[in-house]
């Protein structure tokens, strides 16, 4: 058995697409990968994080919520373990040069800085945070460009549409067809949608995730921000990116040519698959996870997404087509009004409402540097958390 040797960081361990990386290197172990964890991070989940170092053996760890940090020193001793915290640590471990992997599972604005850190030391990135590529898509492509590095994308979606790439020419691209489950709520009314609960809204039928990323999916702002996304990983124009509602979850994504044909990727609704697929490409290696039986497989059924029910997409579609700052705006505004929401200090259909003041109130910029980001996100999510809002549960 060939031995492949990789050094890999973790941030945002603790999390779903964390947990799963972890036991994708567990069946990696198995198959000629030796593999060396030399950095996890999380955010405040600790006694899970002790179990990750217990195991693994990390150099170094992070922990970003001050008490957190303050507890794990209180409560664990891990000898030789260097323990950072803050966000000054998280970019500290961005820019080490001793490990070869960065898999970016954070979770919205905070991951931009991490991959831009890591791109500029020389380390590929598996991402999984979808919002680094949304609000600053160009500037990485240009760091990747320019340091010879590479970004690898965990969204089953993402995934999907680079195994359905390789071998092909770009300019034999028609268009390329991202799927989406619809969510929780998709057979819902529009009536029941604008005043579903915090449980429904996290009631995912296929897919176990985070909270943000769950309520994202509900509105499918999550699909919105995938569509930005694959703009900036395949270097695709704004009237090549489709979404089907593919409600089974079956078939990840699908890229058509202008020859007429088209492939698609099939796997189960198990997020080890595309995360196991960013750590070996382009190689496949043998895993126990769950495949499809097709005699046991149901219908599998298609159709165009509701933009009037679900406003958080249509807007995504409108501010792919503008392009610039806009993508940082809806992206910040979406962040703060999930989080009202979860915190029931919104309603549901007050997430798009949220998002679309905030865009009617930017000046969009298509020039604009790292700098400019970063004072954009600040201004909009001041701009929410500083305006009355009239509607509490």
């Amino acid at each position: 058995m060939i031995k492949i040797h990789k050094k890999i960081s973790i941030f945002g361990s603790t999390g779903s697409i964390g947990s799963n990386s972890l036991e994708v290197i567990d069946n990696l172990s198995k198959n000629g990968y030796d593999i060396d964890v030399v950095y996890l991070t999380t955010n405040s989940r600790i006694d899970l994080l002790a179990a990750q170092i217990k195991k693994y053996s990390p150099r170094g760890i992070l922990i970003l919520d001050k008490k957190a940090f303050s507890d794990f020193n209180l409560n664990y001793n891990f000898k030789e373990l260097e323990i950072l915290s803050g966000c000054e640590g998280l970019l500290e471990l961005s820019r080490r040069t001793d490990y070869d992997l960065l898999i970016n599972a954070l979770v919205g604005f905070s991951g931009l800085m991490p991959t831009v850190e890591a791109l500029k030391s020389g380390k590929d990135v598996a991402i999984a945070n979808k919002e680094s590529l949304v609000v600053a898509g160009k500037i990485i492509n240009e760091l990747t460009s320019k340091n010879g590095t590479n970004l690898f994308p965990i969204d089953s979606e993402h995934s999907a549409i680079l195994q359905c790439l390789i071998g092909e020419k770009k300019q034999s691209v028609s268009r390329v067809i991202l799927t989406a489950s619809g969510g929780p709520l998709y057979n819902k009314s529009a009536e029941e949608i604008k005043n579903t609960s915090v449980e429904n809204a996290l009631a995912h039928p296929n897919w176990k995730m985070g909270q943000k990323i769950t309520i994202d999916s509900a509105t499918m702002m999550n699909k919105g921000l995938e569509i930005i996304e694959a703009k900036w990983l395949f270097d695709l124009n704004t009237n090549q990116i489709d979404v089907l509602v593919h409600p089974q979850s079956i078939i990840h994504s699908m890229v058509e040519f202008i020859d007429g044909s088209l492939k698609a990727q099939l796997g189960m609704p198990d997020m080890k698959i595309p995360i196991q697929y960013s750590l070996t490409y382009p190689d496949r290696v043998f895993s126990n996870y769950s495949t499809i039986d097709f005699k046991k497989l149901k219908p599998l059924t298609f159709e165009e997404p509701d933009l009037d029910k679900f406003k958080c997409l249509r807007i995504a579609y409108d501010v792919l087509k503008e392009g610039g700052t806009f993508p940082v705006v809806m992206n910040a505004a979406n962040e703060v009004a999930v989080d009202l929401f979860l915190k029931r200090k919104i309603n549901f259909h007050e997430i798009s409402e949220i998002i679309e003041t905030q865009l009617n109130k930017h000046t969009n910029k298509q020039e604009y540097n790292l700098a400019d980001i970063v004072q954009i996100d600040t201004i909009t999510r001041n701009n929410i958390l500083n305006e009355p809002i009239n509607t509490y549960k």
